[in-house]
Formats: C-alpha cells, sequence, structure tokens
C-alpha cells in the first residue's frame, strides 16, 4: 500500500483533508499555537540532528547531499519512523514543517524517503 502523505507549511490554515498533521521540525515554529497547528503529533525525534540542520542551512546547493545524510539518519532512527508509519495505518498524514523554503526541507526529504521504503 502506498503510503499517502502530503507535506505542507505549518503556517497554511489546517484542511480536513490532511489527515494527521505531524510536526516534523525539532523546534517548535514562531508565531503558531498548539491550537492553531492543529497537529496529531509532535514528531521532533524524527526531525534531522542540530548537527545536519545547521550544516545545511537551507541552502540549495546542499540539498542532495543533505538528503543523503538525512536518510542515513532515518535508517537508524527505526522508533521515530515506526511511529510514524502507525499513524498511516489511520489514513492520510501531512508532514508539517516552518521553514520558508517550500522544496528544499526536511518535510519533503522525509516525504521522499518514506515514499521510497514503501
Amino acid at each position: 500500500m502506498a503510503f499517502d502523505i502530503a507535506v505542507k507549511r505549518v503556517y497554511e490554515v489546517p484542511d480536513k483533508a490532511d489527515g494527521q498533521r505531524v510536526l516534523v521540525d525539532r523546534i517548535w515554529p514562531r508565531g503558531v499555537s498548539k491550537v492553531d497547528a492543529a497537529l496529531a503529533l509532535w514528531l521532533k525525534e524524527i526531525a534531522p540532528s542540530d548537527e545536519l540542520r545547521k550544516w545545511f542551512g537551507h541552502e540549495p546547493e546542499r540539498w542532495a547531499e543533505f538528503q543523503e545524510r538525512y536518510r542515513a539518519e532515518l535508517d537508524g532512527n527505526e522508533a521515530a519512523v515506526a511511529r510514524l508509519r502507525a499513524l498511516h495505518g489511520d489514513g492520510k498524514v501531512t508532514l508539517l514543517y516552518g521553514a520558508h523554503d517550500e522544496a528544499h526541507n526536511n518535510a519533503v526529504a522525509l516525504a521522499g524517503y518514506l515514499r521510497g521504503k514503501g
């Protein structure tokens, strides 16, 4: 069964079509209340390590290597990945992130990882 997953900025208005909303950032996004975020889960332990996040710095030229390094971290983070996959049993999952860059962020990389692992 394909992983029905979406990616969305946490600042966007929640929608019923989002399914289970999961914040995948290590740091809580500025200016968003817990009520407004409408989260099923804040899974900060699935976020990239502080070291990797700081190295990446949202520099698009580092994107390919960031994805490789983050995939390696995810391979070693089976408990957090399993917790996220368990939510999928309840239907669609929307990964939420706070970054400005909609194409180069950990939620996009995580969605790719999950889709690739089936």
